[in-house]
């Protein structure tokens, strides 16, 4: 067996159905002689994007897979391998190398040393017959522990090595580490006797696929519930203990009870540190339950550590709090109190979403998007900046898996991807990117990889010819050179890709739009919708 066809043999064992790639990669013939099928994208990060998207939105249970060319191919693929890591999404990145002669000779570019810093493990193939060891070791790092990408480079030189038969590979076991049941049962005191205990859940809730537990715990101690970007849609938002998501932008009820809480139980969360995510607030109990040993007291100092999976952790709380709690509290007051401040929040922002003004509100574009849709069986992903802080706190997800929400590192044109990827790997459902004028210049062009992939997504473009965001920070280069000015009729690029684009200018006519852009995704045609929006600056951050 050549070696093409081992690695193709083992992936189909794996369950891997869909190979994301870009030539020229011989693994992409290989995978489809034994029915993987090929993605072919028009540049290396969306092939990536499409990949971790795919393992997202099942929780790991297909792991996405992208492979490329050697040399300049890898080269543009370390910046999709490196938003991987930062979100900690478990992708098999099957890169080719040079030569086994040349892979050490400046200044070839080495995937497997390269990407050592942005990846779970890298490893090369240099002995055909160590094939199956090699990716016992990839899955295994898949399948277990914190998420990331793994790296198996194949050096060019190796497509004609032959393979022992028969192929002595089994896929590989995915299994589960729990707390320490001492450190579970301080968490579970200090959760009874908390006045005012929050819970933060973050996307190791859906990769423990823990959203029952979640539930049951918020429910049995009446304990209001704030997720991060990456574990929206864990807790449904339409729950009345739900206060949202916590990022740059967020609910007003989200900052007012992290500030309030004097026990903040963590589960599922690396609790990092950046600008897209929540501040947790100092003086409260910290109870960090976290897959990753070494994210415990990392960013945030944890009072109390549970090293484990997300779903044991809360099984075992559940557990030793039902010793004592035997009947659900009552959340009257809570559910109240996180209605009136919610409340008070949307009186203030109604009128940017529901506002008639042109150009169009962003905010009323997804007012009319969120009342439209069927939320529930809508996969949504925003894009950095603006989309991301305009569309995360009105958002109510009501599903598990249905938003994709990021933040720890912020590539622009990242959705366009992860909507594609969402799209095959739930066929089914409405899969829509959020994005701006600004990053559709960076991925744009793969929207024809949707129309000739045949995968029919619905793109929703917030364009007002500029990079409102910076305006404030950009002034001087503005006034005198004009350096935020972008522009472009991306409705009409869409078409010219052989997709439906609309342009609209009317905020009356937004609804009428969004049902035209899903009868056409229902027809199989992805579908561009460009909305002529005001350059808003405005978010709901803490305080607003």
């Amino acid at each position: 067996m050549k070696l093409g066809d081992a690695i193709a043999e083992i992936m189909k064992r794996e369950g891997i159905e869909i190979l994301c790639a870009y030539p020229v990669n011989h693994l992409i013939e290989h995978a489809a002689a034994t029915d993987i099928r090929p993605v072919i994208v028009r540049q290396e990060r969306i092939g990536l994007h499409m990949a971790d998207a795919i393992s997202r939105v099942t929780s790991g249970q297909t792991i996405g897979a992208f492979c490329m060319q050697h040399g300049p191919g890898a080269e543009n693929a370390i910046g999709g391998v490196a938003q991987c890591y930062g979100e900690s999404v478990p992708v098999l990145v099957l890169p080719m190398g040079y030569a086994r002669r040349l892979a050490h000779i400046d200044p070839n570019f080495n995937s497997s040393y390269s990407m050592r810093s942005v990846a779970k493990s890298t490893e090369p193939i240099n002995i055909a017959a160590e094939v199956c060891n090699i990716f016992r070791r990839a899955f295994t790092k898949l399948r277990n522990g914190r998420g990331g990408p793994v790296v198996v480079e194949i050096p060019a030189d190796m497509w004609g090595e032959e393979v022992p038969e028969p192929l002595d590979y089994i896929p590989v076991m995915a299994t589960r580490y729990g707390p320490d049941p001492v450190h579970v049962k301080d968490a579970a005191a200090a959760l009874i006797a908390a006045k005012r205990p929050v819970l933060y859940a973050g996307q190791g809730i859906h990769y423990a696929r823990a959203w029952p537990q979640l539930k049951a715990l918020a429910e049995l101690l009446a304990i209001p519930v704030v997720t991060s970007l990456g574990g929206k849609s864990s807790f449904p938002e339409t729950h009345p203990l739900s206060l949202g998501a916590g990022g740059v932008a967020m609910p007003r009820q989200v900052p007012h009870f992290l500030a309030a809480a004097d026990v903040i139980l963590g589960v599922g969360c690396s609790f990092t540190e950046s600008s897209f995510a929540v501040a947790i607030p100092k003086g409260a109990t910290i109870i960090h339950s976290t897959v990753d040993p070494a994210h415990l007291n990392k960013d945030v100092r944890a009072n109390i550590g549970l090293i484990g999976d997300a779903g044991l952790t809360l099984d075992a709380l559940l557990a030793e709090i039902g010793k004592t709690v035997t009947a659900p509290r009552d959340a009257t007051n809570v559910a109240a109190e996180i209605a009136a401040i919610n409340a008070g929040w949307m009186e203030k922002w109604l009128p940017k979403l529901t506002s008639g003004d042109t150009p169009i509100s962003p905010y009323r574009v997804i007012w009319e998007l969120l009342h439209t849709v069927d939320v529930a069986n809508t996969i949504i992903t925003h894009d950095a900046g603006s989309p991301r802080d305009q569309l995360s706190p009105f958002w109510k997800s009501t599903a598990p898996l249905s938003y994709i929400g990021w933040g720890k590192t912020t590539q622009l044109g990242y959705g366009l991807g992860l909507a594609m990827g969402a799209k095959l790997a739930k066929p089914d459902k409405l899969c829509i990117n959020v994005w701006g004028d600004a990053a559709i210049g960076f991925t744009g062009m793969d929207f024809e990889t949707a129309v000739r992939e045949r995968i029919p997504i619905l793109s929703i473009l917030m364009n007002n010819f500029s990079m409102a965001i910076e305006l404030k920070i950009m002034q001087v280069s503005t006034e005198k050179y004009r350096s935020t000015d972008i522009s472009g009729d991306y409705a009409a690029m869409a078409r010219a890709f052989g997709g439906y684009g609309e342009r609209v200018t009317d905020p009356n006519d937004i609804k009428a739009a969004i049902l035209r852009g899903i009868e056409q995704t229902q027809k199989g045609v992805p579908a561009l919708l460009e909305f002529i929006t005001c350059k808003e600056t405005e978010v709901s951050r803490p305080g607003t």
